[in-house]
């Protein structure tokens, strides 16, 4: 791949066309908004100027219900020899296409599984997709030119490329994605008017299940717009373990042991399946989960502090495998979680303390 042109310059737009051109691919960009097209470039994500002539990739960064248009109009104007979208649901963008009659030879259904709560240009990175999945939908009809070529934006972005049927991906989407989102938003929901002093109260927990929720709305209206049924069909599912969940707490107010102990194996049985699908969530860089020991060290909220932790860490030989961050209320101070394979927690935590952090049991 010599040249690229990358149309819609938002958060993954940008993101791949940063990657492309970090490996000396020429990236057009191009957007309904000049100026953001014009914060891409400005950027180092490419240039706004259209090609001179057809390019190698086109890829189409735009939200599911206009993905369609977007790639008719390129196809029929032979912007590229191939063309990929990485919209968020796959079904739909081709059947669209095929009720347009157009061939289909050149094109292929992309999904990088990858994303940040902000969106536009300026929230993008080179490294957003780096071991992420990047899930393809080749048809018997897709061009094994475009198939490579697909592979080869795939591995200039140091994603993990997975290959699935277009149905199966959107339902797959709606389990891991969207569904959770609009679970995320609906405990948001719950703070809006809540009392100050119960908002005062929140820990990393709330922040976890809260986190998706910052995203933007009329972004997502697009994304569950192209795929409510599989999200509606879980959500059903949802609401049923909401009902007996209720039901069992409502049966441990009751006076009657018989009631109360049903309504804790009631909440025992939601709380072990959740355990049980919970280990099932990959870990690092797609492996199974690994159990990590927590190190937790107060900070102050000063430049430089992590670095120095990390540093120190470093020092005492020990990688970190992941981090959190969990401010203290009010104060100008803050708890850093470090996890850390079991045997190292303990050579850590001396190692911290000889350089005098602050170690929280």
């Amino acid at each position: 791949m010599r040249t690229a042109l990358v149309i819609g310059t938002g958060l993954i737009g940008t993101s791949a066309a940063l990657a492309l051109s970090q490996r000396g691919v020429v990236v057009h960009l191009a957007d309904h908004d000049p100026e953001q097209a014009r914060t891409a470039a400005a950027l180092g994500a490419g240039t706004d100027e259209a090609p001179e002539g057809p390019v190698d990739l086109a890829i189409v960064a735009a939200p599911p219900a206009h993905v369609a248009d977007v790639l008719a109009d390129a196809m029929r104007r032979g912007a590229a020899r191939g063309y990929i979208d990485v919209a968020s649901v796959k079904g739909g963008p081709r059947r669209e296409l095929e009720a347009r009659g157009l061939d289909l030879s050149s094109y292929l259904g992309t999904h990088p599984m990858s994303g940040r709560e902000k969106s536009g240009p300026l929230a993008a990175s080179g490294d957003l997709f780096e071991g992420r999945p990047w899930v393809l939908t080749p048809t018997r009809d897709t061009d094994t030119e475009v198939l490579n070529l697909a592979l080869e934006l795939v591995s200039h972005c140091r994603a993990v490329p997975v290959v699935m049927d277009a149905d199966a991906h959107d339902r797959a989407v709606a389990l891991v994605s969207h569904m959770p989102h609009l679970v995320s938003s609906m405990v948001a929901a719950r703070l809006e008017h809540a009392e100050e002093a119960a908002v005062r109260l929140c820990g990393q927990g709330i922040r976890d299940v809260t986190r998706i929720a910052a995203s933007d709305p009329r972004m997502w209206i697009d994304i569950l717009s192209a795929n409510p049924g599989p999200v509606a069909d879980l959500l059903t599912d949802v609401a049923g373990d909401l009902e007996e969940t209720v039901r069992a707490l409502r049966a441990l107010q009751s006076s009657d042991e018989d009631k109360r102990q049903e309504g804790s194996t009631g909440i025992q049985d939601v709380l072990r399946r959740g355990n049980a699908g919970q280990v099932r969530v990959p870990g690092k860089h797609g492996s199974a989960p690994r159990v990590y020991e927590v190190v937790a060290v107060l900070i102050d909220d000063q430049p430089g502090q992590l670095a120095r932790i990390f540093a120190d860490a470093g020092r005492a030989g020990v990688n970190i495998e992941d981090v959190r961050i969990e401010h203290a209320t009010g104060q100008q101070a803050g708890l850093v979680q470090l996890m850390v394979e079991p045997k190292a927690a303990p050579v850590l935590t001396a190692g911290l303390r000889e350089r005098g952090w602050a170690i929280r049991q």
